[in-house]
């Protein structure tokens, strides 16, 4: 959501006639866009502030924004604490961005800090302008914020209450992308399958979007298991263009430390969801967000996340150590001991990689179909995903950039796969 913030942020300042920059020493404004998640993303802030302050030292600085979460959070402390910055504006009061960076040209505001949760505004001012996102693989924000209010989580304070695009506008949006270029859309949110326009929900903006013909795959990200409606469960077994991958955070297995995380959600109940979806999607896989050493995590709460995980066999999983964000209720709780957390994650992470790494090994040999993005920088090299979104390399003569083909796997790191096209039929016209 950040990437697809940062892009809609270029669109707005290019009203001004902004346009962006990768030499540091020609650029009059500077943009910082940022994520309060996890610890020490205010500290990011300041070491980029200082390396920004020795770039310019003896030149004339230029405008200096902080936006996103960590301004939304902890604004009027970066101003205070930073005087070199010359504004904050959060997630939700980008459209008041050009008229910011107009004033500070003309020196008539002092610093300022913008942090309204002002969702409807911003995403009007948004629509009045084309998205010019042209990757093949784009984002598309169809929702914000979140109502769910897991104790650990800074989204609620940061991104506000659960808020809804219209179906409308997020057709014409995709319509944009596909018209720039775009094969795959990837639908975001804080709480994307809590969408929800009228009567309108997930599962019906996917079926409408796979509808624009010359978009060959649809992908959401990140799903709430207490909102995996039955309707968006059936969309899975109805679209052909939506990826058989569903990233479904579970972040714990023991149903005692998801009632002190408030997940509102159990072990049973999380696989029962995916229960359903096996039976209409039988190929259909999952990844997954996990904390460990959530604050009263015991020995026996962490083996019976470890057993969960080797029960599912998700093919992604990512892990992190409990990072406690102010302002949430999870802050002041007694930490499990840092050592005891550590060696947790070292034990997590080396058996979700054990996982990960079996799960690869057997696609060695097998054919998957991959859409690329890109040529990579290097010989005639290209760059893309099959349906499960793995990094797949193949090299080709012929330019394969938007085209969906065959690709038989040869061998593979712990990163990225590397193949070769089995077939030379142009494969555009298949949908996953």
């Amino acid at each position: 959501m950040n990437e697809y913030d940062s892009n809609r942020i270029l669109d707005l300042t290019k009203k001004i006639k902004y346009e962006p920059t990768k030499d540091l020493n020609e650029a009059n404004c500077y943009i910082l866009n940022t994520c309060h998640i996890r610890e020490k993303a205010t500290d990011k802030v300041y070491h980029d502030i200082g390396r920004l302050k020795k770039n310019f030292i003896n030149k004339s600085k230029p405008i200096v924004l902080i936006t996103g979460c960590v301004a939304q959070a902890e604004g009027s402390i970066l101003l205070k604490k930073e005087k070199y910055i010359d504004a904050v504006l959060g997630p939700q009061s980008y459209h008041k961005i050009n008229d910011t960076i107009l004033r500070l040209e003309k020196k008539k505001i002092s610093p300022v800090e913008f942090t309204e949760f002002d969702v409807i505004e911003k995403f009007d001012s948004l629509n009045s302008l084309k998205n010019t996102d042209n990757k093949i693989s784009s984002f598309l924000t169809i929702q914000e914020g979140c109502d769910k209010f897991c104790k650990f989580c800074v989204v609620p304070y940061t991104r506000g209450a659960e808020y809804s695009r219209s179906i409308e506008e997020l057709i014409s949006e995709a319509n944009q992308l596909v018209e720039n270029g775009a094969r795959e859309i990837i639908l975001l949110g804080q709480n994307v399958n809590a969408y929800h326009f009228k009567k309108n929900k997930l599962s019906n903006l996917i079926l409408e979007i796979s509808k624009i013909k010359d978009l060959k795959r649809i992908r959401y990200t990140t799903s709430h298991p207490k909102d995996f409606t039955a309707d968006l469960i059936e969309a899975h077994k109805n679209c052909e263009k939506l990826m058989p991958l569903i990233h479904l955070p579970v972040q714990s297995g023991s149903n005692r430390i998801l009632e002190a995380m408030n997940r509102k959600h159990t072990v049973e109940e999380y696989l029962e969801i995916l229960k359903k979806l096996i039976k209409v999607k039988p190929e259909i896989k999952f990844s997954s967000d996990f904390i460990i050493g959530y604050p009263g995590e015991t020995n026996d709460d962490f083996k019976k996340t470890i057993k969960f995980i080797n029960q599912i066999g998700f093919i992604n999983s990512f892990s992190f150590i409990f990072s406690p964000r102010p302002g949430t209720p999870a802050f002041d709780l007694v930490k499990v001991e840092e050592r005891v957390s550590k060696n947790r994650l070292i034990e997590f992470q080396r058996i979700a990689e054990n996982i990960k790494k079996n799960y690869r090994n057997n696609l060695i040999k097998k054919t998957v179909k991959v859409l690329f993005e890109n040529k990579m920088k290097s010989g005639n090299r290209y760059f893309g995903r099959d349906e499960y979104f793995n990094s797949i390399i193949v090299e080709s003569n012929s330019d394969l950039t938007g085209l969906i083909k065959n690709v038989k796997i040869l061998k593979g790191n712990q990163n990225t796969l590397f193949g070769e096209i089995i077939s030379n039929v142009d494969q555009t016209n298949y949908a996953a």
